[in-house]
């Protein structure tokens, strides 16, 4: 990978922006238990992230990427995803939920950029389809286990923690959006990530 951005002043930036935004989203968030439940998923992502970058230094593009997510979903821990104050999107498009949820989902695709930036730096795949292909099926895969996930919470938590978790809104479908969601986020970031490494790309297989 063409990675010449290698100071760390960036992914350290994030990191302590992520803090501060954690620091205050756990001030007297909605729901505690709420609060842990979404929290304690990107406390581990995070986590991973860190540990990863001391075997291999992200692109700079990838760690803001990972980090919309965290910032959005570290919010929307402090809320309740179906509370984040979001209703000028509402309004402006005459949606009748809070999409933020949807927002929040949607950047979990964007890890899609770090995973095909693995893979090409570490020259574990040596075809085109696979770079574009496995991250967008490795993003939708993780989509499913965690709507899974999130089903057993509602059904072991208490009743309020457990629908506040799920953030349906009434929406039968809210899983498959939300996965769906997912997968188009990756969808575009690959887009993104082809762009940039067209070269390297066409000389895959060399």
């Amino acid at each position: 990978m063409n990675n010449n951005n290698s100071s760390w002043t960036l992914p350290l930036a994030l990191l302590a922006f992520y803090f501060m935004v954690f620091t205050l989203c756990a001030i007297e968030p909605y729901d505690r238990n709420v609060w842990w439940a979404e929290n304690i998923p990107v406390l581990v992502i995070v986590g991973a992230i860190v540990w990863l970058s001391r075997m291999h230094r992200f692109s700079n593009i990838s760690y803001f990427l990972m980090s919309v997510f965290i910032i959005l979903h570290t919010i929307g821990g402090h809320y309740t995803f179906e509370r984040v104050p979001f209703n000028w999107v509402s309004d402006l498009f005459g949606f009748e939920r809070n999409h933020y949820d949807r927002v929040a989902h949607f950047s979990v695709g964007f890890y899609a950029y770090a995973i095909a930036e693995v893979l090409m730096a570490r020259r574990l795949v040596r075809t085109r389809w696979i770079v574009s292909l496995f991250p967008v099926f490795a993003i939708a895969t993780v989509a499913g286990m965690y709507e899974i996930i999130e089903w057993q919470y509602a059904m072991s938590a208490d009743p309020k923690a457990g629908i506040a978790v799920l953030g349906s809104q009434g929406d039968i479908w809210d899983a498959q959006k939300d996965i769906l969601a997912d997968t188009l986020g990756a969808i575009l970031v690959m887009v993104l990530f082809f762009y940039q490494n067209r070269v390297e790309l066409a000389n895959l297989r060399r």
